[in-house]
């Protein structure tokens, strides 16, 4: 098991008490397979992607990724973990608009301590895995709303993460580009052995999904199978 959200429970202060945000969520995603996350604005979803992401420290439960239980690491040890273990693809892309394709993906790396020559191989190697081999000196400006969000997935991978977490990647795409934007991930989390989350309100894209579950007023409350829907 690859990623594992047990009894998590979330609270933010809310004038004199406290508002749940995750009441008692469990999750399990295994390694290579796509998990998808439904369910109304305000439901908790965003909530559970940056527990997952050991952004936000939940008031009880545990979250284990790759083996390691995340929940009681200090602030440094957490940021480690995500650096090594975690990749996340934002809603919007957020390129850097003076770099090239192949330097988004550097820098990322470069961050992670990488050595400049492997770097630069698997940054290319993850434009070739997107279909972007032949845009890899192009900018943000010159490149389409797909393409660039192709790139936002490929900066995610870039130092092998064991988890992808990802935050409604087609809300700014049409239909044709959106689904193709999702069959990506798909095919990705299974040829790269992720465990991966996909916040999603488009539901007509759920075939990619090995696991379908909705978020109601923070709790998960139900689920469906490949295919299904929720």
């Amino acid at each position: 098991m690859t990623l594992l959200l047990d009894d998590i429970t979330l609270t933010y202060p809310d004038g004199d008490g406290r508002l749940t945000a995750l009441d008692r969520v469990g999750l399990e995603v295994p390694a290579g397979t796509l998990t998808a996350v439904v369910g109304p604005s305000g439901s908790g979803k965003s909530s559970l992607l940056a527990v997952a992401a050991t952004l936000v420290t939940p008031d009880s439960g545990r979250v284990v990724i790759d083996g390691t239980e995340a929940t009681g690491l200090s602030r440094a040890d957490a940021a480690a973990l995500r650096r090594r273990a975690v990749g996340i693809v934002f809603q919007q892309p957020n390129l850097l608009p003076s770099l090239t394709a192949l330097e988004q993906l550097q820098v990322m790396a470069h961050l992670g301590g990488g050595r400049p020559r492997d770097v630069r191989e698997r940054a290319a190697e993850l434009l070739d895995s997107v279909g972007l081999a032949g845009q890899a000196h192009r900018r943000p400006h010159q490149l389409s709303g797909g393409q660039r969000q192709r790139i936002n997935i490929a900066r995610a991978l870039m130092n092998g993460p064991r988890v992808l977490l990802v935050d409604e990647p087609t809300s700014a795409l049409d239909h044709e580009r959106g689904a193709a934007v999702l069959e990506l991930i798909g095919g990705l989390t299974r040829e790269r052995g992720t465990a991966t989350v996909l916040v999603t309100h488009d539901r007509g894209q759920l075939g990619v999904a090995d696991q379908v579950v909705e978020m109601v007023d923070g709790v998960l409350a139900e689920a469906g199978v490949r295919g299904g829907t929720a």
